[in-house]
This record gives C-alpha cells, structure tokens and sequence, in this order.
C-alpha cells in the first residue's frame, strides 16, 4: 500500500514546477504516502493536505505551521505548472479551465482559481492562474464491502435506491465508486449477478476519465457520461445504454431531483451522494426535503471523519431504522 502510494504521488509530482517537485521529494517516506492534496498560491505558503490537516511546507520539505518559514510560492512556480498541467497549450484545456479543474493521468484532480474570463455573462475560460489544488487520487477497493448485504435488494437482484450523505472531504465519492465496481464485477461471496452501471461523472470524479478512459477501476460493465450535467445526463444513458444501475454524484439541483422522480418507475435502480451531515441539515437541503418525505431512496448511508474519511455512522431505511451502525449496536 505504501509503494502504491508513493507511486501515486509521484504521477503529481511530474506535473509540478522544478522548485516545487524538489521541495516535496524531501518529504519523509511517512509524511509522502498520506498526502491527500497539494495546493500552490501565488506568493503565498506552499500547503499540503496530510492526517487530515493543512501544512506548510519550507524550502527543505520540513513541515511548518508558521507561514513566514514556509518556502512561498512564486509566479514562475505557478506559471511553468500550469504550462505542464495544460501540455503547453491553454487553448486546447480551455473547457477545463472554464469548469475550474481538469484531470491527470491516474485520476489525479488539478482545481484551478484566478480571473474569470465572462462571455455574454458566463464563464468562458480563467486566466491568471493565482491556485491550483493538486489533490491525490486514491480508490480503496473493498472499502464497500460491509455495506453490501444493506443496500442490495437480493430478492430482485439489484440494489436498493441509495442515497450516500456525508459533508464535504468526508469519503462519499470512494464509497460510491467501490459501490459500482463491485455490482460491475458481481459479488460472487454474496451470490449477487454482475450488473450494467451508468455512470454520470458530471465532476470528473468518479471515473476521472482521462482522453476516454476511466482512471479508476469501475469494473467491465460501465458505461460513463463524461462531464455531461446530471439530471441530462441520467436520461441520455437511460435511452442509450439501457442500464441497470444509474450512478451520479452530488445531487441537488432542482433538475436533478427531477431527472430522480423520471428514473424511479424505469426499473432502474439509483445511486447517488449528497452534502450534509444529519437527517436534519439533509430536510433543509432545497428540493431535497420531498424527497425524503416521500421516501424516494430506500437505503440512506450516513459517512464523517470523525474517525477518518469515510468514518460510517449508520444505514438507515426509507422509514429511518437503522440497519448497520453503531446506532444499531446500542
């Protein structure tokens, strides 16, 4: 696992300017394998995202809470990495760059702020570049696992619409991803068929295709709507990729609950994640309290950090009995 993960932080690294990549290569073997992001501001404190905390980082790679010891970051650092990341040509990534990210080979995720460029009062590309959060990509394979017997529905052979809620940083895109490659693979320990999955990545981030191709494992039976809003993109696979399992991620917008209540009677069944932390902060979520009343998904599964990204407080059903958690134990 070790290995793996300084190989993974090595993928970054050859995107980073000559400074910065020196900088972090000084980092202790222990220090490297956590990192979960790496954030370059112009002229300000070089960071990294580790044990679930920000740093700063000087010029020898010693980590420093103090930001006037940090090596700060300087618009040669920021310009030559945004000439890699965009392979010299800022033309050709300038959708990505009007989206605010774009994605490295192995499914790393590079977010990107500075001055917005509007055309007709949108956003037609950044310029400027004054950020970027390199943020390391890590599939936790198996990381699913005991959840399954929950939110499978093994009388017909599918899984129960599911709703992943958890804040922010919190795992819900790993788990939902493990999710998927497993009903892609089938789960023969549970005697579960293999199931076709559409996959609409509207953030590049459950795929994180890359030139096409998924840079996650998401199993031989998935089919992804790469970048393609969620609620269009749910139909669009609905009618072309006839699925049986429609994933998607952070839902909320008044569309995507609609393009919701058009999948429920498809016979398909629905996967998604959502940004909140109770029962309580999900009803005041807009569009999303109805939902809920009217017991839309069948299975809610609760994450936080408290013990860690991807910490499960609970499973829960449409009637709100918890099924798994340490609720469930007491």
């Amino acid at each position: 696992m070790a290995r793996l993960a300084a190989a993974r932080l090595w993928e970054v690294l050859l995107y980073l300017a000559p400074s910065i990549r020196g900088i972090l290569e000084r980092l202790p073997p222990s220090v490297a394998e956590g990192i979960e992001e790496i954030r370059l501001r112009l002229e300000r404190p070089l960071a990294i995202r580790y044990n679930q905390q920000e740093y700063f980082l000087d010029a020898q790679g010693r980590i420093t809470r103090e930001p006037s010891a940090a090596y700060h970051v300087a618009a040669e650092d920021i310009s030559r990495t945004v000439q890699s990341i965009s392979q010299g040509s800022l033309y050709a990534f300038e959708e990505e760059f009007r989206q605010g990210f774009l994605t490295l080979p192995g499914g790393h995720r590079v977010g990107l702020a500075g001055k917005a460029v509007l055309e007709r009062g949108d956003i037609k590309t950044l310029r400027d570049i004054g950020s970027l959060n390199f943020r390391i990509a890590r599939a936790v394979p198996g990381s699913a696992r005991p959840l399954l017997p929950y939110v499978l529905d093994f009388r017909n052979k599918r899984p129960y619409h599911t709703l992943l809620v958890s804040p922010p940083c919190a795992g819900k895109t790993t788990l939902l991803r493990d999710i998927i490659r497993s009903l892609s693979y089938g789960i023969p320990e549970l005697h579960f068929p293999a199931l076709s999955v559409g996959v609409v990545d509207e953030r590049c981030e459950l795929a994180a295709c890359y030139q096409g191709v998924p840079q996650h494992d998401l199993g031989p039976r998935v089919d992804v709507l790469d970048r393609c809003p969620k609620a269009a993109g749910m139909i669009i696979l609905l009618r072309s990729m006839a699925p049986q399992v429609i994933a998607t991620d952070e839902i909320g917008r008044c569309e995507d609950i609609n393009a919701i209540w058009e999948m429920l009677y498809t016979g398909v069944s629905i996967l998604a994640t959502v940004h909140a932390s109770s029962w309580e902060e999900l009803e005041r979520r807009p569009y999303l309290q109805d939902v809920v009343n009217k017991r839309v998904f069948q299975r809610y599964v609760f994450l936080s950090r408290r013990k860690g990204p991807g910490t499960v407080e609970g499973v829960w059903d449409a009637q709100r009995n918890c099924l798994f958690g340490e609720q469930r134990e007491r």
